[in-house]
């Protein structure tokens, strides 16, 4: 029996359901459910980016014994600098990625027309390595050479494990890096707009403790990790790096 036609038996067996246990195998299509990532980091480098920029000011304007106004104009125009400046450089970092792809592609194709050979015993070690031998394998490595295209990204899924930009994933990015660096900025900003500089500064970090935390808690829930420690890494090192500059800011400012 040919290796196809054993993958045809075994697909009619599991439409026709286990029959040691008299279950029917559902009829319906196979669906996986993968959760997208990218949009995550992008928030958090963000969020996280404004939240510890605009506690820094918060403290060095306090240190320097800033007026409230000073305080607030001050930070208005670090969120709206620092988000243009965020988004700007989430767009370049993504277009840089995107040009190396294309440029590890272009590459890539060289090898294949320019050593076959080389190449097709690349693909012979990436299959071996999978657990892939005898005719089995060389068939494996005949049907990716046999076609140009499919070699090509066979070779940049599986030997460079690169995947490509696309432009839409670019303006995403630059989008979401500046929205959230923006509203990281405005949430320690805004209590001082309404209360006293001392109850406006104890309301800005816990709501910044407590975005920083929940931040923390949901990549853990989203993708691996304990919610617990991972949002309070997140505070710590969120606050952590603003006390870091707040500290240096009474070092400035010392007599002597």
């Amino acid at each position: 029996m040919t290796v196809s036609q054993q993958a045809a038996r075994g697909t009619r067996a599991r439409a026709r359901g286990n029959p040691s246990t008299g279950k029917r195998a559902s009829a319906g299509p196979h669906r996986e459910q993968h959760r997208g990532t990218n949009w995550l980091r992008d928030v958090i480098l963000g969020g996280q980016d404004g939240l510890v920029n605009i506690l820094g000011i918060i403290l060095g304007v306090i240190a320097a014994n800033g007026s409230t106004t000073v305080l607030l104009v001050t930070g208005l125009a670090a969120a709206i600098t620092e988000s243009i400046s965020m988004g700007a450089v989430g767009y370049t970092s993504s277009v840089s990625q995107r040009d190396y792809y294309e440029a590890e592609r272009r590459r890539e194709l060289a090898e294949i027309e320019g050593a076959p050979e080389a190449e097709r015993e690349e693909i012979r070690k990436i299959y071996a390595a999978k657990g892939f031998s005898g005719r089995l394998l060389e068939r494996v490595v005949e049907t990716i050479t046999a076609d140009r295209e499919r070699w090509l990204q066979t070779m940049m899924d599986e030997e460079l494990q690169l995947q490509p930009v696309r432009n839409a994933d670019i303006l995403r990015t630059s989008v979401v890096i500046t929205v959230t660096t923006l509203i990281g900025h405005l949430i320690p900003l805004a209590p001082f707009v309404f209360f006293t500089r001392m109850p406006a500064l104890i309301t800005a970090f816990l709501l910044s403790g407590l975005v920083l935390f929940g931040v923390g808690s949901y990549s853990a829930v989203t993708l691996v990790g304990s919610w617990r420690k991972n949002g309070v890494q997140m505070v710590l090192i969120g606050l952590g790096a603003a006390a870091a500059g707040y500290l240096i800011s009474k070092l400035i400012g010392a007599p002597g």
